[in-house]
């Protein structure tokens, strides 16, 4: 029997065109691709490159308390959530801005910091500078929060549920290497390539020059990315509206916020005081140069993982991936208590960092699916208040008074870190004991029978 042609013909045209739209579709996908990497990459690397050496400037050359420096991420952090929240979170739902932000939040952020360095220099007073570095970046972080706010709702604009922990996967790793690429210039920069003192990089300017420049730089990549917004996203979650399963994942969504923010409460809170720890006399006295290889430990562990964490989510689901990464942060910090052998500091910096991919990327692809696309920035803030204050408040109200009032007490100094290491790893586990409790009871609920939303986590397959 002969084939009809005109059938023939059009399924041959059907054929091209789905290639056509297909291929259109990898080369647009692979080209926001290239600018969320790029964006990221340079984003870590200024990271790495200012606050890897921030607290060590403040504790030993402009002299304050362990507990005063936690305060360059606690003020900041808290007005950072708040304008995420209340601010931009509410302007970015109702516009539906996601590039627009975070474009401003950077240009913003890096004249801001040129004026920091500037005006740390007008007085005498060390501890005074000190205390002007804490204020002049809580006014830089208002702006950063435009950037943190849009870039957390954009990634679930342009990318459905089952591909976000991937992706968030991919773009630490490429964070990981601007990371490993700042920290070792921040390092050779901070004492001048060993020419200058200890604290010459900020002091002189050259790294919050090299900062702002980064931030400005940043912005580029930004031209290969969509403005983003509910009506650009590739796929919406849909979470009942009008039955109970509405209700549960609001409990669902409270839950796991408890969780998650004693886990990273904990595990961050040391984060400040770490190179503090390592560059003391009493404790392994490292230099900069050497801190940069100790702290690059944890840059390469994120590039590892974020390669390996969405097939880890794929086949273990999102909820036992967090308790992987969280497992292996409590493993690290117990090696910091522990050990005072150097070689084990790099192991227990490995854990960490690939701990912080794991958990980063796994939560929020759990949390995505709670947060409904209409108020999804300011509910993305509410769950960035969780990373982004335990840098902050969780060093300033756990491990600085710990340290301090150790140190009162009359405890080496080595010893008291030690110490608050280990206050850190009872409040990571508190939150790994929350998380347990609420995935057995998500896996024990009726509703993963009828297949609700609500039990749709790849946690729970």
């Amino acid at each position: 029997m002969a084939a009809n042609p005109a059938t023939s013909n059009s399924f041959e045209l059907y054929s091209c065109l789905r290639k056509l739209v297909l291929v259109q579709n990898h080369k647009h996908s692979s080209r926001v691709f290239f600018g969320l990497s790029s964006f990221q990459m340079l984003a870590m690397f200024r990271r790495g490159l200012f606050y890897s050496y921030l607290s060590i400037y403040l504790r030993f050359f402009l002299g304050l308390s362990v507990t005063e420096t936690t305060l360059f991420a606690t003020i900041p952090m808290i007005l950072n959530v708040t304008f995420q929240i209340l601010v931009w979170g509410v302007l970015s739902d109702k516009y539906q801005l996601r590039r627009t932000l975070v474009v401003l939040g950077e240009v913003l952020a890096g004249i801001g910091t040129l004026f920091l360095w500037y005006a740390h220099r007008l007085v005498d007073s060390q501890v005074l500078a000190g205390y002007i570095i804490i204020i002049g970046l809580s006014i830089v972080e208002i702006f950063w929060s435009m950037s943190n706010c849009g870039w957390s709702a954009l990634i679930s604009d342009l990318y459905p549920y089952e591909e976000r922990n991937a992706i968030q996967g991919r773009l630490s790793s490429a964070g990981g290497v601007g990371r490993v690429a700042g920290v070792w210039i921040g390092g050779l920069l901070y004492d001048g390539l060993q020419l200058q003192y200890e604290g010459w990089g900020f002091y002189e300017g050259s790294l919050f020059f090299v900062a702002a420049f980064v931030m400005f730089l940043s912005t580029v990549p930004m031209a290969f990315i969509p403005e983003g917004g509910i009506q650009h996203e590739i796929h919406e979650d849909k979470l009942p509206q009008k039955d109970n399963g509405a209700t549960s994942s609001v409990r669902v969504f409270i839950v796991f916020l408890i969780a998650i923010t004693f886990i990273n409460f904990g595990r961050n809170s040391v984060a400040i005081i770490i190179p503090q720890y390592l560059v003391l006399d009493s404790g392994f006295n490292t230099s900069s140069i050497m801190l940069s290889y100790v702290i690059n430990t944890q840059s390469i562990a994120m590039i590892l993982m974020g390669l390996l964490v969405g097939s880890l989510g794929i086949r273990l689901g999102n909820g036992i991936t967090i308790l992987l990464g969280s497992g292996m942060s409590i493993i690290g910090l117990l090696i910091l208590s522990l050990s005072t052998d150097l070689s084990l500091i790099f192991v227990a910096c490995f854990l960490r960092g690939a701990a912080q991919v794991t958990i980063l990327a796994s939560s929020y692809a759990f949390v995505s699916r709670l947060i409904p696309a209409k108020d999804r920035a300011k509910l993305f803030g509410v769950f960035n208040a969780t990373f982004f204050l335990s840098w902050g408040i969780a060093g300033s109200l756990i491990a600085g008074p710990v340290i301090d009032f150790l140190i009162w007490q009359g405890m080496a100094e080595d010893l008291a870190y030690r110490a608050a290491f280990l206050v850190a790893t009872i409040v990571t586990l508190i939150g790994v004991i929350i998380l347990i409790v609420l995935l057995i009871w998500l896996r024990n609920q009726p509703s993963r029978k009828n297949n609700s939303p609500l039990i749709q986590y790849n946690s729970l397959n």
